[in-house]
């Protein structure tokens, strides 16, 4: 038996990536799971930022993640230094951040996990097995763990 817990809220998803060919492959895989969730999308580090905080009115009305996606290579501000920003304020450090990327290297996988990362997924490169973690993921975050409220 199955014990999932009751998720009558909206589930909003954060996707911080530079490479859109991938930012459409994770919306495929999101809608491929069947779980219902919204699905965020900025390009850096420096926007997602500006995402989370509402800067200069940007993004109002849009509700913060319930969890994080986050990319390691991308321009201006690469994935650590983001992380490393969110973990550091006390009012964004709670969200969760799952460092979802194409490197195995294990000095990025100690790093992100040294900077509070929440998880960290090397991208599949079959697209089954991209769209299975995927739905094992959201499963994971949206079904069975309790989240903090939002603000």
């Amino acid at each position: 038996m199955t014990m999932l817990k009751d998720t009558p809220s909206p589930f909003d998803v954060l996707l911080v990536e530079d490479e859109l060919a991938d930012a459409r492959l994770v919306g495929f895989a999101i809608r491929q799971s069947g779980i219902a969730c919204t699905l965020h999308h900025v390009t850096d580090g420096h926007e997602a930022l500006a995402f989370l905080k509402r800067e200069a009115g940007r993004y109002d009305g849009v509700p913060q993640p319930d969890l994080i996606l986050l990319d390691l290579n991308m321009p201006r501000m690469n994935g650590g230094e983001f992380l490393a920003a969110v973990k550091a304020q006390e009012n964004l450090a709670s969200i969760p951040v799952v460092v979802l990327t194409t490197s195995a290297v294990e000095r990025d996988v100690e790093h992100a996990y040294r900077l509070h990362a929440s998880g960290y997924i090397t991208k599949p490169v079959d697209m089954d097995e991209f769209t299975t973690a995927m739905r094992h993921l959201l499963e994971y975050w949206r079904m069975l763990t309790r989240l903090p409220k939002k603000e």
